[in-house]
């Protein structure tokens, strides 16, 4: 079976230029990453401009194995390859790896990506993906895939923290500026522009891909950057997730971008809010398969029974206003809304007789609806999940 990961978009706050230099700082080994005991370069070119710059390295790694199963292996370390492809002029580093040893048992693969923020210029986003096939291990293929994919998110939040490590590094040194390829290469761009006017479909496509991050919030705001809803065919950012969906391990971030993807593609882009997704996912252990199947029975019902327009069109009758005993109260302690029941006071046998089964529970979803609602809102004023 192939595990498959998926990052949120991570952002750094810093320029494009600022970040590459922190992260040139990791190789050819890095205190702070104790697997990674060092690295070679095998190729290395760059264009006459030095617009571009291209880099194949040789990494070596000291996995956090079991004693026996490097027995077994017959080996002491771990050997990737990472190629680095560094385009200065365009803002972006794109990042391939893949294990060079045991390649014929074990297909780790990973893609990362390093770009110029759409919604503000002197950010940088942070993309990754990896997938992992064990196909055999002497038969030790469920340890092996568990050290694995242990080994991987322990170092993926890590990763974060030693950019911005080195990046204060870098602000200490006085590093706080870093020009830009085109501003050291003015002369270069004035021919590029001369050479001929730009497609007007290739600036729509460029205009509609820094719009595919985000669909709200203005240049600069770190907080609508952040907090904003993004469309089914974006990823999701770290600092969106802490703030409207709570702290999620590597795993569970990359199960709900996962899941997602698999709705948007299978429902036409129309997937349900990401709170509504991530409840099904907890309420199923965060198991993919399972949650799939409950959640698109949820997403049928819900549909045919048009509950998505329960709040723009149900009133409810005379007979519930005055008989159900029932409303909303301020909050808990931690700021929830709290909707009152009278059950005790209220003469349920008689309103159910009255109304029947049918007005009663429509009456409830509809009294269920408004207060995720209310939740939904107060996430958005209190900057953290109300859930």
């Amino acid at each position: 079976m192939v595990q498959k990961y998926q990052s949120p978009v991570r952002v750094y706050k810093q320029p494009f230029e600022l970040v590459m230099a922190a992260y040139q700082k990791r190789f050819p080994t890095c205190d702070m990453i104790p697997v990674f005991v060092g690295s070679d370069i095998l190729n290395e070119e760059e264009s006459e401009d030095k617009a571009t710059y291209t880099v194949e390295r040789r990494c070596k790694l000291n996995v956090n194995a079991p004693y026996i199963l490097k027995r077994v292996a017959g080996c002491e370390y771990v050997y990737f390859v990472q190629k680095n492809a560094l385009n200065r002029r365009e803002r972006t580093l794109n990042i391939s790896a893949f294990n060079e040893s045991f390649s014929s048992r074990v297909v780790v693969k990973e893609n990362c990506e390093y770009s110029v923020h759409p919604d503000n210029s002197d950010w940088t986003c942070f993309e990754q993906s990896a997938t992992l096939e064990v196909k055999s291990f002497f038969g030790f293929e469920n340890m092996v895939e568990k050290i694995a994919i242990k080994q991987y998110t322990a170092n993926i939040k890590k990763g974060k923290e030693i950019i911005e490590h080195f990046l204060t590094e870098l602000q200490n040194q006085g590093v706080t500026h870093i020009p830009t390829w085109c501003e050291q290469n003015p002369h270069l761009m004035v021919e590029s522009t001369e050479e001929g006017p730009v497609d007007a479909k290739d600036e729509t496509e460029t205009e509609e891909g820094e719009n595919s991050l985000s669909r709200t919030g203005s240049t600069g705001d770190a907080h609508s950057s952040n907090e904003r809803i993004r469309g089914a065919d974006a990823n999701l950012d770290e600092d969106y997730i802490e703030h409207n969906l709570g702290m999620l391990n590597p795993i569970e971030e990359s199960t709900l971008i996962q899941l997602r993807i698999w709705l948007s593609d299978t429902h036409n882009g129309k997937i349900p809010r990401d709170e509504h997704i991530l409840r099904f996912l907890r309420s199923r252990d965060f198991s993919m398969e399972k949650t799939r199947e409950i959640l698109c029975q949820s997403l049928s019902w819900r549909k045919q029974h048009q509950i998505d327009r329960l709040l723009d069109s149900y009133v409810p009758c005379e007979t519930l206003q005055q008989y159900y005993l029932g409303g909303w109260h301020h909050h808990d302690h931690e700021g929830r809304p709290v909707y009152v029941l009278k059950l005790g006071q209220m003469d349920t046998k008689g309103v159910l007789k009255a109304l029947g089964e049918e007005k009663i529970l429509r009456h409830i979803l509809c009294i269920m609806e408004e207060g995720l609602k209310r939740c939904q809102e107060l996430s958005a004023e209190q900057k953290k999940p109300m859930w």
